[in-house]
């Protein structure tokens, strides 16, 4: 596979949001009460995503093909933590490109990005592959709300 580079999204043009998009739909396949609102929930989520969270906003890109994205907000209110913590919105990996290292590397980008936070996210209660994912890089569950389970990494103080 070609190098894989991680960088900050620079713009959200049409052009973009549409293979964002296109990322996000087939990631959520199979799992579609997680991601499954269709084309226009999606466009609508990833340009709050990208309003609420510019500056850790990154792409997976393989030459000029963006292959996956994750959206890391270092200033998240959260209700259940009482405080400002770290949050992960967003992170899909096109499926045609999943299983090559790419998630680890938009993860490293991202916890990188929010060093020194607690940070936070919600998964799909049957999507036992990200739960794992998540566990690896020291995520711990800490609750549940519906369809979701809470997740959160503490920092080392």
């Amino acid at each position: 596979m070609a190098e894989v580079r991680i960088e900050k999204l620079k713009e959200l043009d049409q052009e973009t949001l549409e293979r964002l998009i296109e990322i996000y739909m087939n990631a959520y396949e199979g799992m579609r009460e997680y991601g499954g609102e269709g084309e226009s929930y999606a466009k609508r989520y990833l340009r709050w995503c990208w309003s609420k969270a510019k500056d850790g906003f990154f792409v997976a890109k393989i030459g000029d093909r963006i292959v996956g994205f994750i959206v890391c907000d270092n200033d998240w209110y959260s209700k259940y933590e009482g405080r400002t913590v770290g949050a992960i919105h967003e992170f899909a990996v096109d499926k045609e490109y999943q299983g090559h290292g790419i998630g680890r590397k938009l993860m490293e980008k991202c916890l990188e990005y929010l060093k020194d936070k607690d940070v936070e996210l919600w998964v799909g209660e049957k999507n036992e592959k990200a739960k794992r994912f998540y566990r690896e890089y020291g995520f711990r569950e800490v609750g549940k709300h519906g369809i979701w389970v809470r997740m959160v990494r503490r920092t080392e103080s």
